[in-house]
């Protein structure tokens, strides 16, 4: 069985507390390589070749242009790579390699766009109101940043975090989940093999109590990006704030799937069903709330259920697949769980409903792709993140009611629309409370548009050009230019 040590100050390291664990294929449920079980004193060393690398050496002494240069070859490795990532990633996930690969392959982008904006960054020269003095600002990097990532979409969600930081000049330490951290140790390889200085990438493995709390709480870790739920985003928000750390989280959702009478209903229900059970619903942003309205409700159900009924499960690696395995056990016995909840409050069960027992799902963890019908917005399958293939169908009856229903949820994610009416799509991207707000398509993404929720679904933006902000701190310098008059310190 392959073991995998952490990668820290740009050598392998083997754990400090001399423990490994094991890691699941979730297709075949059994495990297949085995994790260092990283803890406190690892994070600190991790932590400290960060900040080193932060302050001396190679890394401090980039310039931007040579910065950007060094993040353009990083995503070119990634790519020259990105088949075996994928094969990793889909190993240890159960993720489908069509999605894993298509994710991977896109990785570069991020590298060579925040490549691009590193010598972009610039300072002001503000107009002083005081006689004798110039004044300019600094862009600096915001310090060592802590990255916390979840199992569902490895790579791709730490690129989102990964090439802005490293752009901004920042150094890393990241924290890949417990459940599916060996794709992030073989990334790691890769950016040593780019060329980036020891110290400036560091991956400590591990569990939350362990490895996770350590991170979050070191004092010499001045950012904390985490992707993942929000019961834990919360904890990390407030270990954070006890140090001013700041913070970027993108958290859970329920998101709302809007379909109008005028939709194309072809284009919808296929929206539909990729929304929530292309990732095996799975992701963040799943379309797991699907909002009909109530005159073209039945006619959407009726084409939902029989392009849904007709998903091929199975191995994720066969690129035939459209359904795979849930990634972990508990999650696994949670999306059960959540099912039979429906079930007793009422839901009508239109679909699946139970554990996938098809001779090609083998001993993994399937569950057949269910959606409930009949859902009232207030059950707890239409308020609380399954994270699985389940989706919950509630009708309304007008546009007010579809926006009372969209935004009667603690999460605001994303949220989709399906209509042929322009002026409805504009009336709906300003009322519905989301992050992001898709019309008549779902789940696109890009290193150039902004990523992020409201309410519970989290604090600040991934992506595009003002997430590189995030990682950056603004310095005032005052110069005394000899012939100072009026008093300085008259600050309002």
């Amino acid at each position: 069985m392959q073991r995998y040590d952490m990668f820290i100050d740009g050598a392998s390291h083997p754990p400090a507390t001399e423990n490994w664990f094991p890691t699941d294929n979730p297709y075949l449920g059994t495990p297949w390589a085995e994790i260092a079980e990283g803890g406190p004193q690892d994070i600190d060393t991790a932590v400290r070749a960060a900040h080193r690398a932060l302050r001396t050496g190679p890394w401090a002494d980039l310039t931007a242009s040579a910065r950007g240069a060094l993040l353009h070859r990083l995503g070119d490795t990634v790519t020259a790579h990105a088949r075996a990532l994928a094969e990793t990633e889909v190993r240890d996930n159960g993720k489908l390699f069509t999605e894993m690969y298509g994710q991977v392959s896109y990785l570069a982008q991020w590298f060579h766009y925040y490549g691009g904006l590193a010598d972009k960054i610039e300072g002001t020269v503000p107009p002083i109101d005081k006689k004798g003095y110039f004044a300019y600002t600094r862009k600096e990097p915001v310090g060592v940043v802590a990255v916390i990532t979840p199992w569902n979409s490895p790579l791709l969600l730490l690129a989102w975090k990964v090439a802005p930081a490293l752009a901004a000049g920042c150094t890393v330490v990241v924290k890949p989940s417990e459940f599916t951290s060996a794709s992030t140790l073989e990334l790691a390889r890769l950016f040593h093999e780019a060329g980036l200085p020891p110290g400036v990438f560091n991956v400590v493995t591990g569990f939350g109590a362990g490895a996770g709390a350590a991170l979050v709480e070191h004092p010499l870790v001045r950012k904390v990006s985490f992707t993942g739920s929000d019961a834990t985003g919360r904890r990390i928000n407030q270990a954070a704030a006890r140090d001013f750390k700041r913070v970027s989280l993108e958290l859970g959702g329920k998101s709302p799937n809007i379909v109008f009478a005028d939709a194309d209903l072809e284009a919808a229900a296929n929206g539909a069903v990729s929304g929530i059970f292309a990732a095996t619903g799975q992701t963040c942003i799943a379309g797991s709330r699907l909002l009909v309205q109530d005159s073209v409700h039945d006619e959407v159900v009726d084409r939902l259920l029989s392009l849904a009924g007709t998903a091929r499960m199975g191995d994720p690696m066969d690129e035939d697949t459209q359904v795979g395995p849930i990634t972990t056990p508990a999650q696994y016995a949670k999306v059960l769980d959540y099912i039979r909840i429906a079930r007793e409050e009422g839901a009508e069960l239109a679909l699946g409903g139970k554990a996938a027992a098809r001779p090609e799902c083998g001993d993994g963890w399937f569950v057949e792709p269910t959606v409930f019908t009949g859902v009232r917005n207030s059950m707890r399958i239409a308020q609380e993140e399954v994270f699985g293939p389940v989706l919950a169908v509630i009708p309304f009856h007008d546009e007010e009611e579809a926006v009372a229903l969209a935004n009667d949820s603690r999460y605001g994610l994303g949220a989709g629309v399906w209509t042929r009416d322009i002026g409805r799509a504009f009336r709906m991207a300003e009322r519905v409370h989301s992050g992001t707000l898709w019309v008549n398509t779902y789940r696109a993404v890009s290193y150039l548009a902004p990523f992020g929720g409201v309410k519970d679904s989290g604090i600040g933006r991934e992506n595009g050009i003002g997430a590189i902000t995030a990682y950056l701190e603004d310095k005032s310098v005052w110069i005394n230019t000899g012939a100072p008059t009026g008093n300085p310190f008259v600050l309002r």
